[in-house]
């Protein structure tokens, strides 16, 4: 039979029989006076073979003791040498299917997370309950969107022991006593712009701080919290693009203010 013929029976491609030939799993046949390379039953039973350990996601590479288990052996030491590599091939494929089903496992355990809370499958999930909680209770779009912005920024660069000092600090601001009153804040916040009197702005920033400055000192008293110099630029860097003039001035203050708190001031408020 051609190789046409070899690849509809053995259901692969002529493009795939080439390759077996090029990587030595698959031997090539004589051809006839025009050319064409002949091929029988046994070249169709060995195809059907690399089918059968490529759907187990053995390598080409690593099939050619497999195909020739048994072909020609005499029984002895070289056959015995075989089934034991052979053993060992499969103990290794079934420490990395083990691998990936705990893999899968585990997205599968995010995604239901992330569709339990409805919120954006491109949010840390350790934060989806918190992003659930200030949208039900009304954070602006816009807010909402520079808050996931930094929230995925500060996941990645704070790592793992990071990421979960992170998540401390946002199931804080969602407890049910304090999301309406950060809700609130974020709603004036995203109202400050050119027009905005000096009055409002300080009434801001005396409203944030004096809200969670308790819970920034809460949290300097705990754990230690890890090095973040590199995404305090990045996050200024983005403040800068997404928020106003106005709103740069009262988040330095803000900022400021519960730095204090952090930093046991007798008197944490800004200005003071």
């Amino acid at each position: 039979m051609r190789s046409a013929d070899l690849a509809r029976l053995a259901g692969v491609t002529v493009r795939a029989l080439r390759h077996y030939h090029q990587v030595g799993v698959l031997a090539e046949p004589p051809r006839s006076g025009n050319g064409y390379r002949r091929y029988d039953v046994h070249d169709l039973v060995r195809v059907l073979r690399i089918r059968r350990l490529a759907a187990l996601r053995i390598p080409l590479d690593r099939m050619a003791d497999l195909l020739d288990d048994g072909e020609g052996g005499s029984g002895g030491r070289e056959d015995a040498g075989r089934r034991e590599s052979s053993a060992e091939l499969l103990d290794e494929l079934d420490r990395e299917l083990a691998e990936q089903i705990d893999r899968l496992v585990r997205q599968r355990e995010v995604v239901a997370r992330l569709r339990a809370h409805r919120v954006a499958p491109d949010l840390p999930p350790e934060l989806a309950p918190a992003a659930a909680a200030f949208a039900a209770a009304g954070v602006p779009a816009d807010v909402a969107r520079a808050d996931r912005d930094q929230a995925v920024l500060l996941a990645h660069l704070a790592g793992e022991d990071g990421a979960r000092a992170l998540a401390e600090v946002y199931r804080r601001l969602s407890a049910r006593d304090v999301v309406p009153v950060l809700a609130s804040l974020s709603e004036r916040f995203g109202r400050l712009g050119p027009d905005t009197d000096d009055a409002e702005v300080d009434a801001v920033v005396v409203g944030f701080v004096e809200a969670f400055g308790p819970l920034v000192a809460d949290l300097a008293a705990g754990e230690p919290t890890p090095d973040l110099d590199r995404a305090a630029v990045l996050l200024g860097e983005h403040a800068a693009d997404v928020l106003s003039e106005r709103q740069r001035e009262a988040l330095a203050r803000i900022e400021a203010g519960l730095g204090r708190f952090a930093g046991s001031s007798d008197d944490p408020r800004p200005g003071a």
